[in-house]
């Protein structure tokens, strides 16, 4: 049978401690052992099931990894406090100083400040290339690199990377292939296509409610195990621990992101479609005009769509701040940087999320700075939404 993240999802099952449809929330950051050899035994990773200190992980912060392991087809899962907190550690895990990277030139500005002005600074060097080309990502390939980095749908130009190309590169020169699946839950799998791990936000759409930061690291036990190590894991020992309160409130946010991600992609379809109608350079995985169309297809989890993500370039910076504003003054949504919320949010990525790459790099890559970057609602009636935005478009001159 196909792999089916969302029917994973839906057969967990847990217990709270009184037998409450939810797990009860462990709200404590130390825990008790019975006896001294017991707690030596959990600081040498030689006791399954015990919990020392909530930096190395607690009940409420498993459930919900073992959640995101089964929705991404892992071994297991680390939560961190934030999507950064899950990316920059895992990094770190696989790479020492003098080792190399290999990265996506269009991935999320955080990431790329990471990699591009902080990485080096402990010996890491990266080499930005255009994921699209198996043949470019190939030549960037040295002796010393160690992980190929990229994002499956990539922020904020709605690149998408040939996963089970990447992977047998990653095979053919012994590396390890890192994929944020952020833009793509559930509607694409990294793992499943050759991925080694697989990274989200969930901050963003899995989170759903823009009311806390998440990230998570999905991948093998022996990986988990080693950012979880008191002596040398870089999770452990940089702390960016999530907090149990927030874990237990986004595992039961998970388990309506089925619903959520259908209706993200029905929308943004519906948006892209009439945009390109109307003549405006729309980019969005789910339109034939995208030249990574057929590959999005061949990979994607058909039912949970292309995503909520589309972008518009309207010519200018202030032909777009004008449009996002009056946008947001009629309600359509929010001038707002993130995504995955239940409002359509919309930003101008070259100067907000995107704002950490050089100018001359973001002309070279594309992105311009009339550019929208739009995260699509839930809304109901998707056609009076169009209406409304075409409206705001009209009076703009937009169009």
């Amino acid at each position: 049978m196909k792999f089916n993240p969302a029917d994973k999802i839906q057969d967990l099952q847990y217990f709270g401690e009184f037998g409450g449809v939810n797990p009860s929330i462990s709200d404590s950051s130390t825990y008790t052992f019975l006896s001294a050899k017991t707690m030596f035994d959990t600081f040498e990773g030689n006791a399954e099931g015990c919990y020392l200190y909530s930096r190395h992980s607690s009940p409420s912060c498993l459930y919900l990894g073992e959640a995101l392991a089964a929705m991404e087809g892992t071994e297991t899962a680390h939560v961190s406090a934030t999507g950064m907190g899950a990316i920059t550690p895992t990094l770190m895990q696989f790479c020492n100083a003098g080792d190399h990277i290999v990265s996506s030139r269009t991935i999320y500005g955080g990431t790329y400040a990471f990699l591009k002005n902080f990485a080096p600074k402990f010996g890491m060097e990266t080499s930005f290339v255009d994921i699209t080309k198996l043949d470019v990502v190939e030549a960037a390939i040295q002796p010393n690199t160690k992980v190929l980095y990229c994002e499956s749908v990539s922020n904020p130009l709605l690149e998408v990377a040939d996963i089970e190309g990447l992977a047998k590169l990653a095979k053919k020169h012994g590396l390890k292939l890192l994929v944020d699946n952020t833009f793509s839950p559930l509607s694409i799998s990294p793992a499943k296509l050759g991925a080694d791990v697989v990274l989200h936000s969930l901050t963003k759409f899995i989170n759903g409610s823009s009311d806390t930061m998440g990230g998570v690291t999905c991948g093998s036990r022996e990986l988990i195990d080693n950012l979880r190590n008191v002596n040398d894991g870089a999770s452990m020992l940089l702390g960016p621990s999530m907090d149990s309160l927030r874990a237990a409130s986004i595992l039961k946010n998970l388990r309506t992101l089925h619903i959520r991600m259908k209706q993200h992609s029905l929308n943004a379809l519906y948006l892209a479609e009439k945009f390109e109608g109307l003549g405006l350079k729309t980019v969005y995985p789910g339109l034939k005009s995208h030249p990574s169309h057929e590959l999005f297809k061949s990979m994607m989890n058909e039912q949970y769509g292309f995503g909520g993500m589309l972008t518009i370039d309207v010519g200018s910076l202030d032909k777009a701040n004008e449009l996002m504003e009056l946008m947001q003054e009629r309600n359509l949504g929010y001038l707002a940087v993130s995504l995955g919320f239940y409002k359509t949010l919309f930003s101008a990525p070259g100067t907000s999320t995107s704002s950490e790459i050089p100018e001359e790099e973001q002309e070279e890559m594309g992105l311009t700075d009339g550019l929208i970057r739009f995260s699509i609602g839930l809304d109901n009636d998707i056609e009076r939404t169009f209406q409304m935005m075409k409206q705001c478009m009209e009076e703009t001159g937009v169009l």
